[in-house]
């Protein structure tokens, strides 16, 4: 029994950051962000909106579109960095709002491995026979703890959400095998230092900053490129594939060059890694299923796909799966609210 995608939703903010506008408050250039990123704008949520806001519009996107019962999902998982709250879980959140009556909710924080680890697990739960209907939501307001005074990161994220639906199938489509890994070693080189337990907010963080992204930048891009590389190399082989067939590559979208060093350590044409980052930014645990979502016309039943993610923890992994029968979509008119709220993508 495997796990296989059946059904994607997606949201983006409708307001639109571009490099510059944030040229026009600190010392950067459009020019200087593309060459260095591959940026060129990123979506970014207003002060009324949430991270489970993110959500439930990603989740409800996909179940408007395609023949799904609502009350059939047995769990919802919610990747996510940046939580509605400390307590409660943003997933309980997301229940309410998106009329999952019969789901349990849970959040999972790897950052922009989060979706990953998620769809991991995800998996586990369907291929061990308990369950047969998961959502799987990737999403993150990231505008919420960036520091705009801050031009090393501020460039960097933007706000959004994705969503999988998750089945079981005896076919041999579906999620194939999975490589995820952690160095804790890397934590001081990619975090919020204070609103946690171990630096609670106070006057002193809050004077200092530090409750906003910090991250030693040079550092964090060496190691994201050697670490996906190696990954993808080693979930290749251990789904014993070789580059030559792998028909797309779902990238984290941090930095366009990570993306570029990556697929040139794999042998993999640049036309088959998938890439929307000058759009959206990096979104955090959002990046893959935005991916999937803005491209999901491309793929086709058998084609094999490979995910690669690195992100805060250090976390980081990959996994390969070969791409199934969505399910069929919904001919009838979406509401004129929901269409407000989704976003035309333009290729």
């Amino acid at each position: 029994m495997n796990a296989v995608i059946t059904a994607i939703g997606g949201f983006v903010p409708s307001s639109i950051l571009t490099n510059k506008k944030i040229s026009e408050t600190v010392d950067t250039s459009d020019e200087w962000i593309v060459k260095r990123t591959g940026i060129k704008e990123r979506r970014i949520a207003d002060d009324n909106t949430a991270t489970s806001d993110l959500a439930a519009a990603a989740v409800e996107n996909l179940l408007e579109n395609y023949k799904v019962d609502r009350e059939e999902i047995e769990a919802l998982l919610v990747a996510t960095a940046t939580p509605d709250h400390i307590l409660a879980p943003t997933a309980s959140i997301v229940c309410e709002k998106s009329g999952l009556v019969n789901a349990f909710g849970i959040d999972m924080n790897a950052a922009c491995s989060g979706f990953l680890y998620a769809l991991e697990m995800g998996a586990n739960m369907i291929e061990s026979g308990r369950y047969s209907k998961l959502i799987i939501v990737g999403a993150d307001k990231m505008s919420s703890i960036v520091d705009y005074e801050d031009r090393n990161t501020c460039i960097l994220f933007g706000d959004g959400a994705g969503a999988v639906l998750l089945e079981k199938t005896e076919s041999g489509n579906g999620l194939m095998k999975t490589i995820l890994k952690t160095d804790g070693s890397g934590v001081s080189s990619l975090a919020v230092p204070a609103g946690g337990s171990r630096t609670p907010i106070s006057m002193q963080s809050l004077l200092h900053r530090t409750h906003y992204l910090k991250q030693d930048g040079a550092f964090v891009f060496k190691k994201a490129v050697s670490s996906m590389s190696q990954v993808s190399q080693d979930a290749l082989a251990k789904n014993e594939l070789q580059a030559d067939e792998i028909d797309w590559v779902i990238p984290h979208q941090a930095n366009l060059r990570i993306i570029n060093a990556v697929g040139e350590s794999l042998n993999i044409d640049a036309e088959k890694v998938k890439v929307n980052i000058e759009r959206y930014g990096n979104t955090t645990s959002a990046t893959v299923p935005l991916c999937l979502w803005d491209f999901k016309n491309d793929f086709k039943e058998g084609q094999n796909l490979l995910i690669t993610t690195f992100g805060a923890g250090f976390s980081w992994g990959a996994t390969c799966l070969k791409w199934g029968v969505m399910r069929d979509e919904k001919t009838a008119k979406i509401s004129k609210n929901t269409t407000e709220k989704s976003v035309v993508m333009a290729h």
